[in-house]
């Protein structure tokens, strides 16, 4: 993304103009891999670096710590990853000290072992101490609630969703004046049918295994029970029983480990006699490629999402999704009714129904041309209006501004 080629908005003012220019804004994550909260973190240095502020990010390393260097962004090698209760208080001492030298102004903390680090250290030297939740932390336990406790103790605390921050309130009321709804903003410059060549698109479904007939209905996400794959499964047996034929359902996605699961799915296909419709393909790693090159895109998830970052991002293409109507997904599709017919995006079902996932993917598919474009056109500006790149930064930016211009009342706990 190019924050030069796209003016307007809070966050793009000229660095003399913004609030935040000369100003050190320092975040800390455990480490910089691939996953939507490092993404943010790299995305939100950028946008610092735009204005004319000092973005460091406190991390141990990682394969994003190039790009981050790359957008302006500064690395401070820091083991942030640690849990480990010593190590965690010698760590207060040694980020203070960061802090002190690099003359920081604000700590952003986007995971909970170094949240309590970043706490302590924001609390000895009276910083502002900002907290992202981007996803919903389990765990029932006393001790457990007490240890996630350390992510609504920001003097702002950031929700990924309204899903995720109506579970913030439920747990921490006492941080409910503090709570900023910011959805995950996805760069649609990049998921565009425009940016994407035909050639991406072949290679993809020449890798899939994909006939020139054939229709994909995709389901992107890591192998795991609850993000759907054998409800996907069932609705395929259902849609082929019903005449379908010219279909292939692809999982693409890594197991990470979960070879048991792996087995489970392979069982169900087999079972269900769907060699060859089904298929497993591994993880992806051109998801505009993907999203463009299906029909549908599935998000059948049987738990709660804290975002619906695939939703998003295959509206963006203009592919027509079908997600279950539950956690934070919902909040980024139009589906009656919500919205009448006319204002539909994408269709929402029941968790865990495999005929009203069927009967919503056969209903995707059945769409003519002008329907379909009619679909695309309004998804595409759903999205880009509300889940934006820009509109992230723009938000993150101001949530720093409001808080170290005293826009923002501090009752941290």
């Amino acid at each position: 993304m190019s924050f030069a080629a796209r003016p307007g908005g809070a966050a793009f003012r000229s660095s003399r103009q913004h609030p935040l220019a000369g100003r050190t804004i320092l975040q800390i994550i455990p480490e910089l891999e691939a996953g939507g909260a490092e993404r943010t973190s790299v995305d939100i240095a950028e946008g610092l670096a735009h204005v004319g502020a000092r973005a460091l990010v406190a991390t141990e390393g990682g394969r994003l710590v190039g790009e981050l260097q790359a957008k302006g962004g500064i690395w401070i090698p820091f083991p942030a990853k640690t849990k480990n209760p010593f190590s965690m208080a010698l760590n207060v001492r040694k980020l203070a000290r960061i802090c002190v030298k690099e003359k920081v102004s604000l700590l952003h903390a986007r995971s909970r072992a170094p949240a309590w680090v970043a706490l302590g250290a924001a609390h000895s030297l009276e910083l502002p101490f900002v907290t992202t939740y981007h996803g919903s932390y389990a765990g029932r336990s006393s001790i457990k609630v007490l240890y996630n406790s350390v992510m609504a103790r920001g003097d702002a605390v950031i929700a990924n969703s309204y899903y995720t921050g109506d579970l913030i309130r439920s747990l921490y009321p006492q941080a409910t004046d503090r709570i900023r709804v910011i959805h995950r903003g996805t760069d649609f410059s990049m998921f565009s049918p425009a940016a994407v060549a035909p050639e991406r698109v072949e290679a993809l479904r020449k890798a899939w295994g994909v006939s020139p007939h054939e229709r994909v209905v995709l389901l992107a996400a890591r192998l795991t029970g609850w993000k759907g794959q054998k409800v996907l499964i069932e609705a395929a047996a259902k849609l082929r029983d019903a005449g379908l034929s010219d279909a292939a359902f692809i999982l693409a996605g890594d197991p990470q480990g979960r070879d048991s699961y792996v087995k489970e799915l392979d069982s169900l296909i087999e079972a269900r006699s769907l060699k060859g419709i089904v298929r497993r393909v591994g993880h992806c790693t051109d998801m505009p490629a993907a999203f463009l090159a299906a029909s549908v895109v599935t998000v059948p998830s049987t738990e709660p999402e804290a975002f619906g970052r695939s939703a998003v991002e295959a509206q963006a293409m203009g592919t027509p999704v079908v997600v279950s109507d539950l956690g934070a997904v919902p909040e980024t599709v139009l589906s009656p009714p919500a919205v009448p017919p006319y204002e539909r995006t994408g269709w929402r079902i029941a968790p865990g129904d495999a005929d009203a996932l069927a009967d919503a993917i056969g209903e995707a598919l059945s769409l003519g041309a002008m329907a379909r474009a009619g679909l695309s056109s309004r998804a595409r500006i759903h999205v880009e209006h509300n889940f934006s790149l820009e509109r992230m930064v723009a938000s993150t930016l101001d949530v720093y501004s409001a808080l170290l211009e005293g826009r923002f009342a501090r009752k941290a706990s």
